[in-house]
């Protein structure tokens, strides 16, 4: 008998097809279904594999047959792990295949905050580029200044790499453990959040989020950054305490803020950051392309066969989850 599948919310057509071939295929969109339609679309299902799924206790109580869980992302903290480890569930992620996209992306949000891009075109397009404006058009500069990365895991090297070679910056960088090849290739420099802050032109956020990193900057870290300083958040939106950030840039603490990511997505339209002109905003966009988007489609397809076919999938987001099931 064919194993059942979960498709949750999107995935590339040709690889529902491969799935197609090989199990019986559900699908939902779970930002439209209750909490009643979720645990009934798991209960009978052996994997999952899409996007935004949240993989918690209660769900886990309901999906008393399912083996695996594959994101369709780097990120994790949907997964309750401890809570899957618990119930003999699998998670996996799909790291590395979008490192140098998403790096891109970040770095275009930085260079358009900085030389106010966004603002610049909308001004063109309503016609109110005039003679000798100078001053009202300018921006800042990227290339030879201070860049810190909290954060330096694949995305926050590739970003260092950007910075370092493409636009000699001086790079700092905070995180738990020295990246020793890190500082030899970049000439990056480690120190503390604090000295981070204090210290960089452009603070750069690129941590997972955990209960560690919740609420990371708050007001009192945004105060400690220069004025002149530009936040970019690629993170995640609770990694920072947004409300703080909208006092930092309304009282003037910093120049300015890019964003791929905020507390609430999609972003609620009254919220005061879409009313700044010194704020560049994306929705949640670092790994969409359609290359990128298919080759972690194709990560979490081969994840997920492996799993049910009992083989070590490739990037299970904790080795302990695999050794829990070979008991």
């Amino acid at each position: 008998m064919r194993k059942k599948v979960l498709i949750a919310n999107r995935l590339d057509q040709t690889i529902i097809d491969q799935l197609d071939e090989q199990f019986d295929l559900s699908y939902i969109k779970t930002y439209e279904a209750t909490k009643e339609e979720l645990y009934d679309a798991v209960k009978d299902v052996h994997g999952i594999i899409g996007h935004g799924i949240t993989i918690d206790k209660p769900l886990l109580k309901e999906a008393k047959k399912l083996e695996i869980v594959c994101n369709i992302s780097v990120g994790f903290n949907n997964f309750d792990v401890e809570a899957m480890k618990q119930y003999n569930v699998m998670g996996t992620n799909t790291p590395d295949v979008l490192t140098d996209t998403v790096a891109d992306v970040i770095f275009g949000l930085l260079i358009a905050t900085a030389r106010r891009i966004p603002e610049m075109d909308r001004l063109v397009k309503d016609g109110k580029w005039k003679k000798n404006m100078y001053e009202q058009l300018y921006g800042l500069d990227v290339h030879h200044k201070k860049i810190g990365i909290i954060g330096m895991g694949r995305i926050g090297e590739a970003i260092a790499n950007r910075a370092h070679h493409g636009f000699h910056m001086n790079v700092l960088y905070h995180t738990r453990s020295r990246k020793y090849e890190a500082e030899e290739k970049f000439d990056a420099v480690h120190c503390s959040l604090e000295d981070l802050l204090q210290q960089s032109d452009y603070v750069v956020l690129m941590t997972p989020l955990t209960k560690e990193t919740k609420g990371l900057l708050s007001l009192r870290e945004f105060q400690l950054m220069k004025d002149t300083a530009i936040f970019i958040n690629g993170s995640r939106g609770q990694t920072i305490v947004e409300k703080d950030l909208i006092t930092a840039l309304e009282t003037n603490e910093i120049a300015a803020a890019g964003l791929d990511v905020f507390e609430k997505e999609p972003v609620d339209p009254d919220n005061p950051l879409l009313k700044m002109n010194n704020v560049v905003t994306l929705p949640h966009i670092g790994s969409a392309t359609y290359a990128t988007e298919l080759k972690m489609a194709s990560l979490a397809y081969e994840n997920l066969c492996k799993g049910l076919t009992n083989e070590m999938p490739i990037t299970l987001v904790d080795k302990a989850m695999w050794d829990l099931r070979k008991k």
